[in-house]
This record gives C-alpha cells, structure tokens and sequence, in this order.
C-alpha cells in the first residue's frame, strides 16, 4: 500500500508540474475567455439580446468588440512575457560564450562589441577572446560560416578549447591544432545527430561547407606580435592612418582543408606602447546601405584616431549602424587592443663599468 500511495503521488506530482506551465501561459487569456462566455451566454440566453432593432446590434457588436479586443491583448501580453524569457536567455548565453574582455590584461586595455544580423537575437556566429598566459596575451576572433542560433554550436566548440588551449600549449600553432580537432569533433557530433541513420558510425564528411575563418594573436612581453590566420581579414593598426597589420601567408580556414603538418607564426610585426590594434570580422567590411555601398571601416577607424579601445567601439558601432540603417546584412564583431605597456629607456652604463679610453699614441 506505500508503495502504490507513494508512486500515484509521484504521477500525480509530474502531471501538476505539467500543467502549471500550461496554466501560466493561458492566465492572460482568463479574463477575455470568461468576457466571450458572458456576451455568448447573453446574446443567446437573454431575450432582451434577441430583439430586432439598431440599437440592440450596436449593444452586442459593442460587447462582441470588447471580447475581440481583450483576447488581442491577452495574447500580446503572453507574447510579449515570452519574448523578455527568451531575451533574458539569450543575454545569459551571451555573457558566458561573449563574455566581456577585462578592461585591462597584462599592461593592454581591451573592448569589444557585437551586433548579430539575426533581429532580436544578442548572440551569433561571430567569436573573440583574450587571456592572459605565460607566453603573452593570446587573443583569437572568428567567424563561422552563417549566423544565429545555428552557429552557436560551433562558437562553443572553438572559444572552449581556445580557453584551455591557450594555457596549456607553448606554441601558437599547437593552439590553433587544438582548435582544429575541437571543431571537427564538433562537426562530427552534429552530423550524427542529423543523420542517425548511419548506425551510429561517424559520416566520411561531417557537414558539409561548414567552416571558420579565424585570427590567432599572441602579443608577447616586448610587443612583438605572433599571428596565425586562417582565411580571416588583418586586422588595423591605428596611427596617422589605418594600416593592415602584416600576418603573413594566410592558412585555409579550420573545416575546409587539413592544417599544415608545420605552422609558423609570422613575427614580423609589432605593438608598440601606445599603438591600438584593431581586430575585426568580415562583416565591418562588408556591410551595405541601401544603395549597395560597402561599409568604409578604414575611413571610420580613422575618425578614431586617439581614441581609447572603448570610443574605437562605440564609434565604428555607431557608423555601421548609421550606414545599414540599423540592419546589418552579417554578424559583427570588434575586439580593440591598446598597448599601455612603460617604455623602458635604455639606461646608460655604471661609470665603474664604463670602458677606459685608448691611451694617445705616442708615435710621429
């Protein structure tokens, strides 16, 4: 008998936490439902309802117009609760795969910023983080190919293991190696997902032209920069005019083709003290106004000449906004990077370890 007793509290308990959600989206609709069953109740029960004449069909087309319009209201009501639920998720989502750089990470001050081409959405395909390690700052900023709540999967897979990588690896390129399997792995999981047909067996091609274009970045304790790119645009390094950063030859993007057996980073380039670096996706550069004209992100960055890495965001985010009419065509994402490292000058030798001057000749 406790048993029995305990089990049907058990079935009657899931079917109470069934229903109560149910009940809470239907509660808005109470009130016009219980309005609609008194006008039906009285234009079929009262006979004062039923009599011919104007003023009695302006009576009932009156209450039936109440109820019409308080179920209107009672839906939008529940739409517009539902839709603050769903936003409240999405900015959560964001701050943990988007999370904010710190302002300032090892003598850099960072920013960043995002809009995301799905509307109403606050995350999307785009990707960027920094993190302070042994090696220096590495910093990675990536685009998976399409945008939404679709490109959430791979933007998971990738910032995850770049997290762990980015501490665990010595080498850039053992970073990026890291990142490559990540994604694959990923790619393979899905595809198994949309195809269980396959008895379970990983697909030869996990999914089709899926891939990420993506930017590595170690700003090292000199300002020497170390830079991996995979199908990604430069970023700029701001000045008396924007130039492109020199990354050197550009890898296929991770998803396309396999990874050289050797990765070089090119370390020709460098950050120094007060020089702003500025990393971007492609869709600053290829964002349109009604007209068809690309975005000029060169011609913005150099209205922010002098600005700090927070104003460098604020203002191209302004601009794009202002060109695309407050729609842009992709996801978009800034990641701004100041070096506010001292300048150390070189100091002059102790006179004790200074080198004593030749003696004059004494020769004719």
């Amino acid at each position: 008998m406790i048993r029995t007793s305990r089990g049907s509290r058990t079935r009657r308990d899931r079917a109470a936490a069934a229903v109560v959600p149910w009940l809470r989206r239907a509660a808005p609709l109470a009130l016009p439902a219980g309005w609609g069953a008194v006008a039906v109740a009285w234009k079929f029960g009262c006979p004062l309802a039923r009599q011919p004449g104007l003023p009695m069909r302006i009576v009932t087309s009156l209450v039936f117009l109440a109820v019409g319009t308080g179920l209107v209201l009672g839906v939008r009501r529940g739409l517009r609760r539902e839709l603050a639920r769903v936003r409240a998720v999405a900015e959560a989502t964001q701050q943990v795969l988007l999370r904010p750089p710190p302002a300032r990470l090892d003598g850099l001050t960072l920013a960043a910023g995002q809009l995301s081409a799905a509307r109403g959405a606050s995350v999307g395909g785009d990707l960027y983080e920094a993190v302070a390690t042994p090696y220096g700052v590495r910093i990675v900023i990536g685009d998976v190919r399409g945008h939404g709540l679709a490109a959430l999967g791979a933007v998971v897979a990738v910032l995850g293991s770049f997290r762990e990588a980015a501490h665990d690896e010595a080498e850039l390129g053992g970073v990026l190696r890291r990142l490559e399997r990540a994604l694959q792995r990923h790619l393979r999981e899905r595809a198994r997902d949309e195809h269980p047909a396959g008895g379970g067996a990983a697909p030869a091609h996990p999914v089709a032209e899926e891939f990420v274009t993506l930017l590595l970045l170690e700003v090292r304790a000199d300002g020497r920069l170390a830079v991996l790119d995979c199908g990604h645009p430069a970023p700029y390094r701001l000045g008396p005019r924007p130039e492109r950063l020199p990354v050197g030859e550009p890898l296929p993007p991770l998803g396309v083709l396999p990874l050289p057996a050797v990765l070089v980073p090119h370390t020709a380039a460098r950050l120094l003290p007060g020089e702003t670096l500025v990393l971007h996706t492609d869709g600053a550069e290829e964002a349109r106004d009604r007209r068809g004209r690309f975005f000029a992100l060169d011609a913005a960055l150099a209205r922010s000449a002098g600005r700090p890495p927070e104003g460098v965001v604020r203002q191209v985010r302004e601009a794009l906004l202002r060109h695309t009419g407050g729609r842009p065509g992709d996801d978009v994402a800034l990641l701004v990077v100041r070096n506010d490292r001292v300048r150390v000058p070189a100091q002059p030798a102790e006179p004790g370890l200074r080198r004593p001057r030749p003696a004059p000749s004494t020769h004719c």
